[in-house]
């Protein structure tokens, strides 16, 4: 019977020890000569032979059959485990399970030797598996139930290996030794080659963007409601957290090639950590990808790929994880390819050039070059575009930038004003405030040239790594807006000089009322567009470029260039709609009046002053919603934006005289 127990217990049950697949190895019930005493510690080792049999079937499964499944993708699929990492972990419980076989033989020896041994002395023997087995259990059964593979694994083993009994807590840490290194062949392909080796989708990097993308814009017709309404205390909050949202986003809708995948990252491996190596290996596949096409001479690394792969197998032989010692290199690694990037950023791509090219463009810093595009453009954009008006802009964009000595051979070609005259991605701003049903089809026309108009700049490599399609993106939406105020002062001051040419002539009221209007609406506009360049861009811009000076780091110059962009859609109000949509509905009004003077030189008539006395009106009450907003922040004491523009526009305390309405005229 002892030689039947000891089958049994190695996974060979017969008729005294029978196996069932639902209850397990258990003694047969039909023994007469066996006492209930003896019965009890023979089921109490049947547990031992269940489990043992249990995992043996678990391995043979996932390691047996692995070239099954990898031939056959569809029978992993269906089991819903599969992958290296739980073929690693099979192997790591094998290991575990040897001790037991070995204990199995050596009791096989002893009762040779010596045939009185009774069923106690394997009891006696087999002790010390009666804690391991079952603590073992939950973890492979837990793996089973909840199909958890990958790095998701590494995770589950390192949860039951931090308790408190020792045999445990020894067995798994060997299993999660041999996980490692199926972790550390996958972080040596990805940090010294650039090789993201996961068929499986096993590691915490991903091909594409991130998922978890964060939204920051609350529906518009709420928003608009709220603008109308002035600020409540929740949008206090919002305005509150408006830059850490706007550097989250940042991050989150980024275009990037790859990105980190949450929920395969362990919890003993912080993001910090992570977040490095998915920026080494990034940096290094695009320096080779770039190789192949353009071969330049050394490495990324420095031709320290052997030490670094010698220092990461010898941190894999290491029987326990250490994340000081992981951290350390993972950072020696990510310092020497900050470095060679900075180096290849400022030195060899000159990238302070490029960022001054970015502001002469994207943010006017060519006041100039603009001034005299306005001037050349203005007929082409004023109607609706159509097919042939993205080329006649931009020979008007050449010509101007010849006329202000702007010959850079090597630039302009880079640069290309574009007209979406189809309208897919433009929503004119009359058809957002129309609450009514709108045509959902892409093919809608722009009113007009300027809504449609936008600027694209070819980057050159490896810039494109900073400047990403996203980044260029949310450039674009500050160029259109401040183009938007550039073009509206520029028609104030038409408006002027057309004042001042007939200033001889007799005038009555509503000659006084209009140009008294106009004089409000350019003291409004010149000190937005004067806060816009001065108290935002030439502030962020310094602050950038004392940044990148201060720093041999790629990644510093990357979270700095962040916040830069971030800062300009926050401080330019992009972002916080109430404010937005007055400022739009402000420059629109004083569009229209701009037409509504160039129009009618001599004095109005009656549906001329109509039209003035509704230019009035819309003014008065933008100008006491913009004013209302700008004060409730400024006591609130929570947004330094507002409250610098605020200043700007009543820096006499002549707004605030003036009950906090500008332009309130009777007609």
């Amino acid at each position: 019977m002892i030689h039947e127990l000891l089958l049994a217990l190695s996974g060979y049950p017969g008729s005294v020890f029978t196996w069932n697949k639902r209850s397990g190895l258990q003694v047969s019930q039909d023994l007469p000569f066996l006492h209930p005493s003896e019965t009890s510690v023979l089921n109490r080792l049947c547990k031992l032979g269940t489990d043992y049999i249990r995992f043996t079937e678990f391995i043979e499964q996932y390691t047996v059959n692995v070239h099954q499944q990898e031939h056959h993708p569809s029978q992993a699929g269906q089991s819903g485990l599969h992958g290296i990492y739980l073929r690693a972990f099979c192997t790591g419980l094998d290991s575990m399970l040897q001790p037991y076989r070995q204990a199995l033989l050596d009791l096989e020896q002893e009762f040779l030797a010596d045939p009185h041994l009774s069923v106690s002395h394997v009891n006696y023997s087999l002790d010390q598996f009666q804690l391991l087995f079952p603590s073992v259990m939950v973890v492979v059964e837990q793996i089973k139930s909840q199909k958890i593979h990958g790095c998701q694994l590494l995770e589950t083993v390192h949860k039951y290996s931090c308790g408190g009994l020792p045999p445990v807590r020894s067995a798994l840490e060997k299993i999660l030794a041999v996980c490692h290194s199926v972790f550390y062949k996958q972080l040596s392909a990805w940090m010294l080659h650039g090789l993201l080796l996961d068929r499986y989708e096993e590691f915490f990097i991903k091909q594409g963007p991130s998922s978890g993308n964060v939204c920051v814009q609350p529906e518009d017709e709420e928003e608009e409601d709220l603008g109308i309404r002035g600020l409540t205390g929740k949008q206090l909050r919002e305005l509150q957290d408006l830059r850490l949202i706007e550097e989250e986003n940042m991050l989150a809708t980024s275009l990037k090639q790859f990105s980190l995948r949450a929920e395969m990252l362990p919890s003993y491996l912080p993001v910090r950590v992570a977040e490095k190596i998915l920026f080494v290996g990034e940096s290094v596949q695009m320096f080779e990808n770039q190789n192949v096409n353009h071969p330049r001479t050394g490495s990324i690394l420095k031709n320290q790929e052997d030490i670094y792969a010698a220092e990461l197998h010898l941190l894999k032989q290491q029987p326990l994880f250490s994340l000081v010692d992981f951290e350390n290199l993972i950072d020696r690694i990510r310092s020497t390819v900050a470095e060679h990037l900075w180096k290849l950023m400022v030195n060899e791509a000159d990238l302070l050039g490029q960022l001054k090219i970015i502001k002469d463009f994207y943010l006017l810093g060519r006041g100039e070059l603009f001034q005299a595009f306005l001037d050349s453009a203005q007929h082409l954009l004023k109607t609706p575009p159509t097919a042939v008006t993205e080329h006649d802009v931009n020979v008007a964009f050449q010509k101007s930038a010849h006329k202000v000595l702007l010959d850079d051979d090597n630039l302009l070609p880079l640069l290309h004003l574009t007209i979406d005259y189809h309208g897919k991605d433009h929503k004119d701003s009359s058809q957002s405030r129309d609450t009514g049903p709108r045509d959902p089809s892409p093919r809608e026309v722009p009113s007009s040239g300027w809504s449609a108009l936008g600027l694209s700049y070819k980057v050159q490599w490896p810039l494109h790594i900073l400047f990403t399609p996203a980044v260029l993106e949310k450039y674009n939406i500050v160029f259109k807006y401040l183009l938007s105020v550039r073009r509206v002062q520029a028609e104030l001051q038409h408006c002027w000089a057309l004042q001042m040419q007939r200033k001889h002539l007799k005038s009555n009221k509503t000659v006084a009322i209009k140009w008294r209007l106009r004089n409000h609406m350019a003291f409004l506009v010149d000190n937005l567009q004067y806060y816009l360049q001065v108290d935002v861009l030439e502030s962020q811009f310094s602050q950038l470029l004392q940044q990148i000076n201060s720093t041999r780091d790629f990644e510093s110059i990357r979270l700095a260039h962040d916040h830069f962009l971030s800062n300009l859609l926050a401080q330019s109000f992009i972002l916080l709609k109430p404010v937005f949509h007055c400022l739009n509905e402000i420059l629109e009004l004083c569009h229209n009046f701009c037409s509504l003077v160039s129009e009618n030189l001599g004095p109005l008539d009656d549906r001329g002053a109509s039209q003035l006395h509704l230019l009035v009106k819309g003014f008065s009450r933008q100008s006491s919603l913009l004013f209302k907003i700008l004060s409730s922040v400024r006591n609130h004491q929570i947004n330094s934006d507002l409250a610098q523009l605020l200043l700007r526009l009543d820096y006499n305390k002549y707004y605030t005289q003036a009950g906090g309405t500008l332009g309130s005229f009777s007609i």
